[in-house]
């Protein structure tokens, strides 16, 4: 009799804790960094930041060439001008290396602020594609596997194929 009522009781706390096992959450993992660098959007968006960056860059080495050349033809000519020339000369030239300096930091503002408008929607459709995969398969959460994200994988469903299918690449 007390046989049976302890397998009775180990029978009872096997079906709980299978229970309780399948109760718990299902979790996916996704490298989200991979799956942005990869998405098509990514490509377009990074080869309009290299032709931004370059017609920034190319603004600001004509306006460097041009100090230059008003450096050495000042430099020249400073002694046949008078003090009071050369005064301004100088104040020139410093406006000119101030007015160069406040557009590299406005360029890069600029840059930062298109960087933010180029990825952002590509973000957005990668986390919308995510969520779906993740919802049609029936996971409850999906960890990011990228570098530094605080997620070490043992084991898990990685998401990153589905999703780069249902993005159509």
């Amino acid at each position: 009799m007390k046989q049976i009522k302890t397998l009775l009781i180990a029978t009872a706390l096997f079906i709980g804790a299978s229970s309780f096992v399948q109760a718990q959450s299902k979790v996916a993992h996704i490298n989200t960094q991979e799956l942005v660098s990869s998405m098509p959007e990514m490509k377009t968006a990074q080869a309009q930041m290299e032709k931004l960056g370059k017609t920034y860059e190319a603004d600001i080495k004509n306006m460097a060439t041009e100090l230059d050349t008003k450096v050495k033809q000042y430099d020249a000519e400073s002694s046949t001008k008078t003090q009071e020339e050369n005064a301004k000369r100088v104040q020139e030239v410093q406006t000119m290396e101030q007015n160069i300096r406040q557009y590299q930091q406005q360029a890069q503002k600029d840059m930062q602020q298109k960087e933010i408008d180029l990825l952002k929607p590509i973000t957005e459709k990668a986390k919308a594609s995510i969520l779906k995969v993740a919802k049609a398969q029936g996971f409850d959460y999906v960890l990011d596997s990228s570098q530094g994200g605080g997620v070490i994988m043992a084991d898990g469903k990685n998401l990153l194929a589905d999703v780069k299918k249902d993005l159509g690449f």
